[in-house]
């Protein structure tokens, strides 16, 4: 097809009203006679609240009202009915450092916070376990009393004989890999201005990126039913999951103030409450087992997984299922066993990020298969193209050993052109060591899920409606995080109905008019808000044509509109623009309102936790990524020169958008791979301000080249896969890849630093570098001639 909207480079549709400073954002709300609400927090890790006095906070000029935990009459929330375990503030222990126990609603922010100052809590402190496989031993502390071996989700799943498989194999290798605790780094913190009025109804200005989560929480809580609970999106400061896609204890508590004041109450955490208290990702311990054959074929992966959940369950199920089904993408893998462990410990709660789940098992495969490569003597390209999935010939399927079904898969094209880039064809030719610098490419082929699902609602919708003058409103659910969906949309708006992008206007989520929609994370927006999008404007589209087709007498089927003009295909004379057609359809007769509606459908079956077969998401997007690095040999500074991603995304829609989707995943990426960690003590976040948690600067960019491969998905609209994901899972393993080939070191530890690399440079004997992987080649062949 030609499109006249789909595929091209253009700006962004919020641009405007973010480069003029008129985007609005959570914290730039407020209303008048409003109260600031601020929280009390919990001194200890974990501690039994045997009183709370709140009397002297009450007494303070300028307070209006305080809350604790009572309150809320043993309410709690979770992600499924039977992991609900977290009240909005603490009654019986704190389970964390810095859990709210208390709030206050005042007259400012600086009288609230001395308010909470002001109470005074009796604690009888207890031991903590902070350490997940410590957390599973006998007798170790329990977060949550009732739950044995503080286990929070376990799952195990057989596809095939892996024993048999392993006792088949030419090589097997046990490797233990580890992640990080990192947060998604946005700028704007958890912020919210609420208002409960005397009818009986909530109005709720917060920062999420999946407000319809937001609004079943604050129904439960409240006993209310939905309609009386009302979302209006402002702009999000950035999201990533986690947090944004969850509630925090000031959005309970500020409505809960209103509640009892009639005022609206505002908070706004601050970025040290942010990186102590709210959700991040979670870390993992990687137990990974491999067999191959002789000439590399993959016979077996045997995988356990210890993920240190924090205090409480959150989204935990999910996180916990996607680390494990999408173990045998993007390779074929005949026999697969997985054992998963959630396990509650005295931090933070560990929750959904980008690339949630699948980061951190891609990582430990990826890293493993190399490994067998290279006592194999196998070239790292062939060992994977050998192993990789085809791609799905037009109208067939590839099914995985837990029936994960695959229309489309460019992985082998992908990893195809990136062996042919100069970076990789031409590594040999280039001087491996110049000074102290010792340089390394590396590879990586991966896979991300997008649509994800989760149980429950998953439906999106949208409203397409033509304006009298040929202008369109489109309605959607859907959060504009920052990812640029908001511009996918009216993009995919425009084409379907043949109009300009300028003449489509989207409007901000607002729960009490916009379609409901299950939120934004997995890479689902595009492709499920997209698919309802598109069939709104398809909806609407055929009631113009119908009073297009009356109005020239001629059948439906000979019109097309494309670039705002109307025309019939047998008759070049009868044509008209878009916006005459409208006004002809509007007013007609007695007239008519042209609205168009639809919605996204999954057609595959549901979750199944319990065995992990099925389709995680509605596709699956596929990456093959180089990354360049230099390694000081003198001090472990890594530097990264260059990264090229080839990801199938289906047909990318905005290519701009693409592209930088997939340099922000890859830069995140690289953050969690060489700097990002929360360094903790006894539940203490020590590293809790940007000073001290280490992320990638500007200057630490590479460059970066992205290259689509077009596979065109039949399931997504206009051929769309994800395009925001699948580089965070691919960069780790690329740079790890890298670094092995600049030092001759395999790191099976996130995040790999320079006080690392100096430490296994040290225990090698290799200070000077003589031992990188091609230098060490290099030295066979010289010898062996």
């Amino acid at each position: 097809m030609e499109f006249s909207v789909i595929g091209k480079h253009v700006p962004r549709v919020d641009a405007p009203e973010k480069v003029t400073g008129q985007a609005r954002y959570a914290a730039d709300y407020s209303l008048p006679g409003m109260l600031w609400c601020k929280v009390h927090r919990s001194p200890y890790a974990h501690a039994r609240i045997l009183h709370v006095d709140t009397s002297r906070a009450q007494r303070l000029p300028g307070v209006k009202a305080v809350v604790t935990g009572k309150d809320f009459h043993g309410w709690s929330w979770g992600w499924m009915p039977e992991t609900r375990d977290e009240p909005p503030l603490a009654v019986e222990k704190a389970r964390y450092l810095y859990e709210a126990v208390a709030a206050v609603a005042a007259i400012d922010e600086d009288i609230a916070e001395e308010a909470c100052d002001l109470i005074t809590v009796d604690y009888e402190e207890l031991p903590g376990v902070y350490d997940p496989e410590e957390a599973l031993q006998d007798g170790a502390p329990l977060v949550h009393e009732g739950r044995e071996k503080n286990i929070s989700i376990e799952y195990h799943w057989n596809f095939g004989d892996v024993e048999k498989a392993f006792a088949e194999s030419h090589i097997i290798r046990e490797d233990r890999f580890c992640t990080s605790r990192a947060t998604k780094g946005y700028v704007e913190p958890p912020a919210a201005l609420a208002y409960y009025d005397p009818a009986g109804y909530i109005t709720i200005w917060p920062a999420k990126q999946s407000p319809y989560f937001h609004y079943r929480h604050l129904a439960a809580c409240f006993k209310l039913p939905l309609n009386r609970v009302r979302v209006i999106q402002p702009f999000i400061g950035g999201g990533f999951g986690g947090t944004k896609n969850d509630s925090v204890a000031g959005d309970f508590c500020a409505v809960l103030l209103s509640k009892m004041t009639g005022k609206p109450v505002k908070f706004v955490y601050t970025q040290e409450e942010e990186l102590t208290t709210s959700r991040r990702r979670h870390s993992m311990i990687v137990y990974n087992k491999m067999g191959a054959k002789r000439d590399g074929t993959l016979t077996a992966v045997q995988t356990r997984v210890i993920a240190d959940g924090g205090a409480y369950t959150a989204i935990g199920p999910l996180t916990m299922y996607l680390a494990g089904f999408a173990t045998t993408l993007p390779y074929k893998l005949p026999t697969y066993k997985y054992d998963a462990y959630r396990v509650f410990t005295n931090t933070p709660i560990g929750a959904a990020m980008r690339g949630h789940g699948i980061t951190h098992t891609r990582f430990a495969c990826e890293i493993q298969m190399e490994m067998i490569a290279e006592e194999l003597g196998i070239d790292p390209v062939q060992m994977r193209l050998r192993n990789a999935i085809d791609n799905p010939k037009p109208g067939t399927m590839y099914e995985t050993i837990n029936k994960v079904t695959l229309k489309t898969c460019g992985i082998k094209e992908a990893l195809n052109t990136v062996a042919a880039h100069p970076l990789w064809r031409d590594k040999d030719k280039a001087p491996q060591r110049r000074d102290n610098i010792s340089w390394g490419v590396g590879l990586s082929g991966t896979a991300y899920l997008g649509g994800a699902r989760q149980r429950g609602h998953q439906s999106c919708g949208a409203i397409v409606r033509i304006c009298e003058d040929g202008t369109v409103n489109l309605l959607t659910g859907a959060t504009d995080c920052g990812q640029g969906s908001d511009t996918v949309l009216c993009m995919i708006a425009a084409e379907e109905l043949g109009v300009r992008l300028k003449d489509i206007a989207i409007k901000r989520v607002d729960t009490a008019y916009t379609p409901c929609d299950p939120g934004s994370y997995g890479s689902r927006v595009t492709i499920l808000a997209g698919q309802a999008t598109q069939m709104a404007a398809a909806d609407a589209k055929r009631q113009l044509v119908r009073s297009a087709a009356e109005t020239w007498e001629v059948n439906p089927e000979d019109i097309e509109i494309k670039e705002g003009v109307v025309f019939v295909t047998t008759d070049a004379q009868k044509s008209m623009p878009f916006s005459k057609l409208a006004r002809i359809a509007c007013y007609s007769g007695s007239g008519a309102v042209i609205i168009g509606t639809g919605y996204s459908g999954y057609g595959v079956e549901p979750l199944d936790f319990d065995t992990g077969m099925g389709n995680g998401g509605t596709s699956y997007s596929f990456t093959a990524q180089l990354a360049r690095v230099g390694v000081d040999m003198e001090t472990g500074k890594v530097q990264v020169t260059d990264f090229v991603i080839a990801h199938d995304g289906g047909r990318p829609l905005n290519p701009l958008g693409a592209e930088g989707q997939n340099e922000g995943g890859a830069i995140q990426g690289l953050g969690q791979t060489i700097y990002e960690n929360f360094i903790m003590d006894k539940g203490k976040t020590l590293n809790p301000t940007f000073l001290d948690y280490k992320m990638p600067r500007t200057t630490d960019v590479p460059d970066i080249q992205v290259i689509d491969i077009i596979t065109d998905d039949p399931d997504g609209p206009f051929g769309a896969k994800e395009a925001s994901e699948g580089s965070i899972v691919s960069t780790p393993p690329a740079v790890v890849s890298a670094i092995h080939d600049a030092t001759g070191i395999w790191f099976t530890e996130l995040p790999i630093t320079p006080e690392k690399i100096v430490k296994a440079l040290k225990e090698k004997g290799d200070k000077k570098g003589h031992g990188s992987v091609r230098e060490a080649k290099r030295m066979k062949e010289r010898q062996e001639t």
